[in-house]
């Protein structure tokens, strides 16, 4: 069983940057493949980045590449999601999902483990 906690949610102003963190107990972390989505009220959930479980590749949806950054610390068993340039669009809650071994897919069926979420807010 692997516990995923994610933190760093906040209220911004539109332009502005907030980072997410998701820690994550349990089995060996490095093994895990980690991904973010994101759902908004009324909204589906949508894929926004996977980082593969050997840190080889990294995805982004077209939404959100060039702004936000997606990183892993094995020695912390923490994924970073450095988002920068925020857009009203952007407000939703967030969740960190894990895949082991997974190939980093933007589907979020293919991810085992899930957090609670964290509320971001991008005020115009």
């Amino acid at each position: 069983q692997v516990q995923l906690v994610e933190s760093g949610g906040g209220l911004v102003q539109a332009g502005g940057s907030l980072r997410l963190s998701c820690t994550t107990s349990g089995r060996t972390f490095s093994g895990y493949t980690m991904a973010w989505f994101r759902q908004a009220p009324g909204k589906e959930r949508e894929f926004v980045t996977a980082i593969k479980y050997n840190g080889d590749s990294t995805r982004y949806a077209d939404s959100v590449k060039g702004r936000f950054t997606f990183s892993r610390d094995n020695a912390e068993n923490t994924v970073y999601l450095q988002m920068n340039s925020l857009k009203p669009e952007d407000t939703a809650v967030y969740h960190c999902a894990a895949d082991w071994m997974g190939s980093g897919s933007a589907f979020w069926r293919s991810y085992d483990y899930w957090g609670q979420g964290t509320q971001v807010t991008v005020s115009s």
